[in-house]
């Protein structure tokens, strides 16, 4: 993707999202955009970088492994794919957030390699807002447990949840999802603590779940182009 192509990709889904945050009185700076670069080379990814687009996600540990050290400006980098429990002392060594923490074998295996890594790793938890099998994911109703066995792991800091609601062409039906996952985190918000971030919404339905209350949107074709 050439320069000029990668800054018109930028502008047309920063105009989305303020577009958006407009309709439902929020400030376009209260939701990150998190460029989901899985799949694209690096020189694709350097553009969208380079056009403003500093904080990306990826969904495999290998790839991110071998594409990131050939990128510049990367302010912070989000797992936002499954992750096997066998990967994660170099999830916690990459990635500066975890975005799909969904079981205690795995939340468990974060902290051990966080404690030893003498870090504090942040994560977000996903929750399976569809109930579908093929996708990671805990159950609504298992959240409580899981943010339970979690507050006891001093090494993960729980930031927020993060949905993928079932595929459709329309939007708006992605947005009883995005709403169910933002009540959920106002419930589970432990007393005192500040709101749990959200993040929920791909290329196809951000601006409804920005709408809904999303702090973080994941984007990738709006900003690439197909894969």
């Amino acid at each position: 993707m050439s320069a000029p192509d990668a800054t018109a990709r930028v502008a047309t889904v920063r105009e989305a999202i303020a577009a958006a945050c407009g309709r439902c009185g929020r400030r376009p700076d209260q939701v990150t955009l998190v460029g989901v670069s899985k799949i694209h080379p690096a020189a694709a990814v350097q553009s969208v970088v380079d056009a403003g687009v500093t904080i990306l996600g990826e969904s495999r540990v290998q790839e991110a492994t071998e594409k990131v050290p050939h990128l510049t400006g990367v302010t912070e980098l989000h797992m936002v794919g499954r992750l096997q429990r066998n990967k994660a002392k170099a999830a916690v060594a990459l990635f500066d957030v975890i975005q799909s923490v969904d079981r205690p074998s795995l939340a468990e295996a974060l902290h051990a390699a966080a404690e030893a890594a003498g870090k504090v790793q942040r994560v977000f938890v996903q929750v399976n807002i569809g109930d579908e099998a093929q996708k990671g994911g805990v159950a609504p109703e298992a959240l409580a447990a899981l943010l339970a066995t979690m507050s006891a792991l001093p090494h993960l800091r729980v930031e927020g949840l993060m949905c993928v609601p079932p595929y459709d062409l329309d939007p708006e039906a992605a947005r009883p999802y995005f709403r169910t996952l933002a009540e959920l985190a106002a419930a589970h918000r432990p007393a005192g603590a500040p709101p749990l971030a959200l993040s929920m919404g791909m290329s196809s339905d951000f601006e409804v779940a920005i709408e809904e209350g999303a702090t973080h949107v994941r984007v990738g074709t709006a900003l690439f182009g197909a894969r």
